[in-house]
């Protein structure tokens, strides 16, 4: 399957792959951070714009667009994608991006900030787009989250986040409860799992010399059952979005 993007200025627009490394979950002890697959997966999940021009923006707590003041370490040029702006009001500072998505029938984008990204005194906005028809642009939107607090982004730095999905996702999958003990195997796999990971972290506190050299358990990582048995074929622990190659005259 082809996912398109358009420019709509001169310039190539900063998009790449999504970068899997956060300044957090490199400031934890050793990077433990990254021993959660699940965190370190979603932080590659799709491909990021970022923004080409370093600024501070405040928001005032009022309503009115020009109650968020933007400071430009050099004034960005005019269409430029990932240059902020504040045209919408409420707190909001808007990341223009000036090119066009094309999926495939039935395929939408997803938009949100970078995975697992976290900036004080501002939070990312969230969207779903029908990129498969639409011939309309769409910004990035972040919302203040507290007033005459300064929040500043360097340049180069991601400022969105998207990825494809299925826009009848959600009428494919029928939501259902059941009890687990229904399903022999996967109660069972269960159970060893939640006696290895209650002996693990026993031995752990006791300073047991294998547990402390091992540190935390690798099954899930590896793609392991409890019983040390290969979960599927295509698990992952890396991902590898392609990065958008210019077209060839």
């Amino acid at each position: 399957m082809k996912l398109t993007l358009y420019p709509l200025s001169t310039e190539m627009p900063p998009v790449r792959p999504a970068d899997p490394r956060r300044q957090w979950m490199d400031d934890t002890p050793e990077s433990f951070a990254y021993r959660c697959l699940p965190l370190a997966l979603a932080n590659q999940h799709g491909w990021e714009v970022t923004t080409p021009v370093g600024f501070t923006a405040t928001w005032n707590g009022g309503n009115l667009p020009e109650d968020v003041k933007i400071e430009f370490d050099t004034p960005p040029a005019q269409n430029l994608t990932g240059a902020p702006l504040a045209n919408f009001g409420s707190g909001v500072l808007t990341f223009e991006l000036h090119f066009l998505l094309r999926t495939p029938p039935g395929w939408n984008i997803f938009v949100t900030g970078p995975m697992n990204g976290i900036k004080h005194g501002i939070a990312p906005l969230s969207g779903v787009i029908e990129t498969d028809w639409s011939p309309y642009t769409f910004t990035m939107n972040w919302r203040f989250t507290a007033p005459d607090c300064p929040v500043r982004f360097e340049a180069g730095e991601a400022v969105a986040h998207f990825f494809p999905v299925r826009r009848d996702l959600f009428e494919k999958f029928e939501p259902a409860l059941d009890h687990l003990n229904r399903d022999p195997k996967a109660y069972e796999q269960f159970m060893q799992w939640r006696d290895s990971r209650q002996d693990f972290a026993k031995r752990l506190s006791e300073h047991e010399a294998d547990a402390v050299e091992e540190k935390w358990q690798k099954t899930y990582y590896r793609g392991l059952r409890p019983d040390g048995s290969a979960g599927v074929k295509d698990h992952k622990i890396k991902l590898r979005a392609k990065p958008f190659e210019k077209p060839s005259r």
